[in-house]
Parts: C-alpha cells; structure tokens; sequence
C-alpha cells in the first residue's frame, strides 16, 4: 500500500510539474501604445517618484509561470505598473531559449532567462538582448536550487565527499544545472569520474527515481524539494550556497526596442522593484505575506498557500542587482566544456542602468 501511494504521489507531482512547466503560446505581435482615457493621463507623480506616461502603453512578457517571476505578478496586482499608465501582459513560452528571437525582434518587450551555455551562444552570435536585473539567486542556507539525497543515502551521505561513487541527478549540462553539480564536486574534492552522472530532464522525474533507489542524489527545485520532503521521497542536503554562494540562476531580460524607449523603460524597472519590495517584506521580514502568497497562487503552478510558508523561496534583489561576475564565470564556465563559440561584450550585454536609476528614484531597499 504505501508503495502504491508513493507511485501516486509521483505521478500526481509529475503532472503538476508539466502543466505548470510546459504551456506555450505564440507571441503576440508587438504592443502598441495607445491613448489613456482624457483625465486619466495626467495624474500627478507620488512625492519623488515619476509621473505616469502620457500614453497608455503595453508590455508583454514573456513568462513561464516561475516562481521568479514574482517582481511582475506582484506589480501588476497591486497596480504599480498601472500607476505609471502601463498594460502588462503575459505571453508563456516553454522555456527561455525559445523566448530569445522573439525578445530579439521586439515581438516581446521583457522575458526572464535561465543561464545555459544556448542563451549565451545565441548573445554571441548577435541575438540582441540585454540582461537588466536580477530574477532569481539562492538565499543562504536557504536554496531553492539545491542537492537532495534519497532517504536510502542518510546514514551513508554526511558530507559532500560522500557522494563519490554515487549516481547523482542533474537535469541538464552546459547551464545553470551543470554548472552548480560542476562547482558542488571541486568543493567536495571530486571529478566527474569519481561520481555517476545520471541525466533525467525532468525535475519532476527525479522524485520516483531517488524514491526507488535508481538515483542517490538530485539537483532539484522548489517547490519539488518541499513536496518530495513532505512526502518522504528525499530530504535536502546541506544548501547550494556552500559551494556556490553568488550563484546568478536568472535573470531579467529586456528587448533593443524596450531599452530604447527611456521613459517606459524606467517606469518599468520602477514598478518591477516595487514589486520586488513587496516580496521581500513578505518573505524575509514577515510583512503583507498573506497578499503576496494570494498572488503567488494566482500565477503559480503551487496553488497550495499552506506550502508557501514552507518553501525556500527565490532570491530576488529588491535593488534589481546581479551577481555580474558570476554570469561572467558561468560563460567562461561553458565556454571551456567547447559549449560556446564566440564571445560576448558583457559591457554591452548587460545594462544595470535602468535599475542604478530606479533605485535612486525610490532609494536603496534594506
């Protein structure tokens, strides 16, 4: 019985995975500004802030229903893009490799984008993009990207040099995923050899295979690591942050078109940190969480609100900043495993104005 139990839970969390995972649209054509109701135009800017658009203006963003992406679900429910006279739409994409040519042509204006050596080669070889702010880091001692080990391995696996002649699962190489088990063995003073690479692409997956033994260990993601906790398939082992402490996982990406518009731009960037704001207080200081949960579920694949006060939330700068030397070592990363070819003007690629400058507007967030 409580085998038969498991295999449903698995299979349960699996589905939920790829609906929440897998849904994808075309995008649309690109927005068109249009003009605001008479009256409504002229509202006069908060003390220190900025004044709303003249024209109503539409942003479409292409999201994957990530819990990263709560800086824009968070500004759009509570009206801080609409303050600025700003529309924002959602256009979902599988992942954000797909999302690129369309950034690149203007069709989307913002997507957020996971590091992978693909994303990279695509800058490099003259998709033109540019990465403005953060999306997502772990928290010390409190990843939400990080190793579990199945509960066969508890008394075996105490430290990380434990996990020789382990097999271990990791979903992906030559991204986020590869370059966080890479980074994991030098700190546990192993290679590849000394271990057993078993990839399984769907986090989701990794659940029955270290619950049945297939696997001893996973590279996992919330809130997969607190369901499969919950559910006695693994347990969390030590935090992603050991060994890679300012690790960079997405990142907020913004369209030539977008960035060359000052004025939306910046009103944007001013409404996502507000967001971001908003997030922070609630995660980390306990402050209108219960609202900021109430819009997680909404646009979420974790519909349980009881959940999230047990998941390890997103890392998600309130000032909008990068770890920008880690996006540098993750290319130099992939680029020396032969999965890049060519180089990029990180000077051009990434562009921290836009948030320098919201967070002189708004001040600096503490």
């Amino acid at each position: 019985m409580k085998k038969r139990l498991k295999a449903g839970w698995i299979l349960l969390l699996s589905c939920i995975w790829v609906l929440g995972a897998c849904g994808k649209t075309e995008p649309a054509a690109p927005p068109a500004s249009e003009t605001k109701p008479p009256g409504e135009a002229a509202a006069e800017a908060p003390s220190g802030d900025l004044a709303p658009l003249e024209k109503r203006t539409k942003v479409l963003i292409a999201e994957d229903g990530a819990a990263s992406g709560a800086g824009f679900y968070i500004a759009k429910e509570k009206g801080y893009f609409e303050d600025y006279n700003i529309e924002v739409e959602f256009a979902d994409f599988a992942n954000s490799d797909d999302m690129l040519p369309a950034l690149a042509a203007g069709e989307v204006d913002i997507a957020g984008g996971v590091s992978t050596a693909s994303f990279f080669n695509a800058i490099a070889q003259g998709i033109d993009v540019r990465i403005i702010a953060d999306k997502g880091h772990n928290v010390p001692g409190n990843s939400y990207f990080t190793f579990v080990i199945g509960n066969h391995m508890v008394d075996e696996i105490k430290e990380y040099s434990d996990f020789k002649g382990k097999k271990i699962g990791v979903s992906s190489r030559n991204s986020i995923d590869g370059y966080i088990y890479e980074e994991m063995l030098k700190h546990a003073g192993l290679t590849e050899d000394d271990v057993e690479y078993v990839h399984i692409a769907d986090f989701g997956a990794m659940l029955g295979a270290i619950d049945s033994g297939t696997i001893d260990a996973a590279l996992n993601i919330e809130p997969l690591i607190t369901q499969g906790v919950e559910k006695g398939f693994h347990v969390r082992f030590g935090d992603a942050t050991d060994y890679a402490p300012e690790s960079q996982i997405a990142m907020v990406l913004a369209s030539p078109k977008f960035m060359a518009d000052d004025e939306l731009s910046l009103r944007f960037m001013l409404a996502y940190l507000k967001g971001l704001h908003d997030y922070n207080d609630a995660f980390f200081k306990d402050i209108g969480k219960a609202e900021v949960i109430d819009i997680m579920v909404k646009h979420t694949a974790l519909k349980d609100p009881a959940l999230w006060d047990k998941v390890h939330v997103t890392g998600l700068n309130p000032n909008g900043d990068m770890y920008v030397d880690d996006i540098k070592k993750q290319f130099d990363s992939y680029k020396a495993n032969g999965a890049i070819l060519g180089d990029i003007d990180f000077n051009i690629a990434i562009d921290t104005s836009l948030a320098d400058k919201a967070v002189e507007i708004l001040g600096e967030y503490e």
